[in-house]
């Protein structure tokens, strides 16, 4: 598309600033470019038929109305275009206000620092796509208890498993499993549209019974093929809630033939328990019986400082929030530096989620962590797809590790 049919807003209330970036925008042969330097007269202009802009630049310390207050009219305006930030604030403000911005499931084209750098101004204005090119917005379906309860019993659900792999050397150590919905008519679903209704609903104990069944008979078939993999399945709060789960789980592993050593059980603490003291017992007592216990989603809700103290943990997994793009912000990787020197300090196994990119996996073997995991290494898979992706990821462990 070019140019000159984009519709820019200027929002900010430096008069000189304002004229500086129109020239910029002028000389890259944007010319359908509108300055305000207030937020009421900026809505004014979102309200117009003609002249709604594509793309705001905005900054967001101005006097009266600021920029934060401003997005939050924006939504209220039905505003469907993008943002740009520009400001003067630390880099900090600037990530918080864009973390807001995208709640708001406004597009953030990305952010610029004062003074405005014209070679960034063009290329974050490059990215601005026509709403009906841009990705819509999943259509979320909603299931009843009853509906998910069948689906167990008809084995509708289903394992995948992500891979985990050493960072010194790229060794495959494991496996997480990951329960998937396969509706006869809505396709694939993921386990965030049917986790929270099982667990409001008091299907997760049946649920997790499921998963772990599927993946005990799963490792045990890679043993019995020469792959010797732990294998990772998580646990819900609500699990925790009954002592009955852990009998149940000690039973059903001595059964299958696979070691407790080989299972990990992941926690993530989602919201607060209702009853400590079970929970502990239950985990202490899985401890040890020797499975491997792993605070999911480190950083995040609840799995905090507190859970570290008072759970054998051995494994610590820090949130994908705090690894990828760590690498270049800074924020992240302090925080990823931090938990990162808990888990040594503790003596527990580290493993960074979501893990996207090179630059990602380079950072974490600059960094020395342990394990890691995410799509840069491999999506979630079915267990038919294990051994052909085992394959490929020799030849690119190989050129990963030796760089």
């Amino acid at each position: 598309m070019k140019n000159s049919s984009i519709r820019i807003l200027l929002l900010d209330d430096e008069p000189f600033m304002l004229k500086l970036i129109a020239r910029m925008l002028s000389q890259l042969q944007f010319t359908r470019v509108f300055a305000c330097d207030n937020g009421p007269a900026a809505l004014l202009r979102v309200d117009s038929a003609l002249d709604c802009p594509d793309v705001i630049l905005l900054d967001i310390n101005m006097p009266g109305m600021d920029g934060v207050e401003f997005v939050r009219h924006l939504v209220e305006h039905h505003f469907s275009g993008a943002i740009i930030l520009v400001s003067g604030e630390d880099e900090r403000v600037l990530q918080s206000v864009e973390k807001l911005v995208r709640a708001h499931r406004i597009t953030v084209l990305g952010r610029l620092n004062k003074p405005v750098d014209p070679q960034l101004l063009a290329a974050l204005l490059a990215r601005w796509r026509p709403p009906l090119q841009q990705a819509g917005s999943v259509v979320r379906k909603t299931f009843s208890a009853g509906e998910l309860g069948a689906a167990m019993i008809k084995g509708e659900l289903v394992n995948y498993y992500q891979p985990k792999v050493m960072v010194s050397s790229g060794e495959v150590v494991g496996v997480e499993t990951l329960v998937r919905w396969r509706h006869p008519t809505e396709g694939m679903i993921p386990p965030d549209q049917f986790i929270g209704l099982a667990e409001q609903s008091g299907l997760i104990d049946q649920l997790t019974q499921l998963v772990l069944t599927a993946a005990l008979a799963q490792t045990r078939a890679w043993q019995e093929a020469g792959l010797s993999l732990r294998v990772a399945v998580n646990l819900s709060m609500d699990n925790l809630t009954d002592l009955s789960f852990l009998n149940y789980v000690v039973d059903l592993v001595s059964k299958s033939g696979v070691a407790p050593q080989q299972m990990v059980l992941e926690v993530t603490e989602s919201r607060l328990m209702h009853d400590q003291r079970i929970a502990l017992e239950i985990l202490t007592r899985l401890r040890l019986n020797r499975f491997r216990l792993s605070i999911d989603d480190f950083g995040t809700g609840n799995s905090s400082l507190t859970q570290l103290r008072d759970i054998p943990f051995d494994e610590l997994k820090i949130d994908q929030s705090f690894v990828h793009g760590a690498c270049s912000n800074e924020t992240q990787r302090a925080i990823f530096d931090a938990s990162l020197g808990l888990a040594k300090q503790l003596k527990m196994e580290s493993v960074a989620e979501g893990v996207e990119d090179l630059a990602d996996w380079n950072f974490l073997r600059q960094r020395g962590c342990d394990l890691a995991q995410g799509y840069f290494i491999a999506k979630p898979m079915p267990a038919a797809d294990l051994p052909a992706w085992l394959a490929d990821w020799e030849v690119r462990r190989a050129q990963l590790v030796s760089n």
